[in-house]
């Protein structure tokens, strides 16, 4: 089935701050994907949300590599060097959980230790869930997984009616306005280099949309399913949530742990949402001393 999409430039990724990896690309449904895949250690399986990219994850993994392991990062359709459908309505909670399964297939992941963040946490923990041979372990950062029942905040409210109405997404500025420290001006551009034009912007605009907000709404079910099975498993788990998050705040992190029965989370101080952009460096070194710990 051919899908309406687009393709961003690659002159638009030229020059990109302290991230000298090439991507590995793989066509699925009509569409290229785009993954970071480094290292040929133990696998660590990075999911990005809303509206980042594989970029987020670049002072996270040097620790990581350095300690030996694999880090893959996918960019979700939509997204970063990822092809990027221009229906708004082709976006829908199944269809991510099946790209990002099948492309951890094709890369042949198995036993890895999925780090999440963002809507991360929804699609990686749902490929946890039913491709349980594909995590040993999971790393859970300012993240949930939604049912239809979960409260959402203020901000978070306001967020998705901004979003609703806004067909030109000023992506860079929601990434600034959800981080503790400036990011630098490269920093910020390599945050819209993704979408050349509006129309580029229809993943980005379609997450919060597709949130369920009632148990009844498309996604709640296989969410709820998600949850049950990740709580049921006792999988080895670290939490990790930003000190001043104000669209999933620390409140709401230590009620999913409980929930899903993961270690109650650490705090990471001096950090908003995008904890990455804040303290990525510390927060790669902490998941690498964990996995260590983990082995031992």
């Amino acid at each position: 089935m051919s899908v309406a999409a687009v393709r961003t430039p690659d002159a638009r990724f030229a020059g990109l701050p302290d991230f000298p990896w090439t991507p590995r690309y793989e066509d699925w449904d009509g569409l290229r994907l785009a993954r970071i895949d480094e290292g040929d250690g133990e696998p660590v399986v990075l999911f990005h949300g809303e509206p980042t990219w594989s970029f987020l994850w670049r002072k996270v993994m040097p620790p990581l590599l350095d300690a030996g392991h694999r880090c893959i990062a996918p960019d979700l359709p939509g997204f970063g060097r990822s092809d990027k459908p221009t229906d708004l309505d082709w976006y829908s909670y199944d269809r991510h959980a099946e790209a990002a399964a099948w492309l951890l297939g094709r890369a042949g992941v198995r036993d890895a230790t999925f780090v999440v963040h963002d809507w991360g946490g929804p699609v990686g923990m749902r490929v946890a869930a039913e491709h349980p041979e594909t995590c040993a372990r999971l790393v859970v950062m300012d993240t949930g997984i939604f049912n239809g029942r979960q409260r959402m905040t203020a901000a978070w409210k306001a967020f998705r009616e901004f979003v609703e109405r806004t067909e030109d997404l000023p992506v860079s500025m929601l990434v600034r306005g959800a981080c503790s420290i400036e990011p630098d001006p490269a920093v910020v551009a390599a945050y819209d280099a993704p979408f050349p034009n509006a129309a580029s912007k229809a993943g980005a605009r379609a997450f919060p949309l597709m949130l369920p907000r009632s148990p009844d709404d498309p996604g709640a079910a296989a969410g709820q399913a998600a949850a049950d099975a990740i709580a049921a498993r006792d999988v080895p788990s670290l939490c990790l949530w930003a000190e001043s998050d104000p669209i999933i705040p620390l409140a709401t992190g230590r009620a999913v742990a409980e929930r899903l029965g993961l270690t109650p989370p650490e705090t990471i101080a001096n950090a908003s949402h995008f904890l990455q952009e804040d303290q990525g460096p510390l927060i790669g070194a902490r998941i690498a001393a964990w996995l260590a710990e983990q082995d031992a």
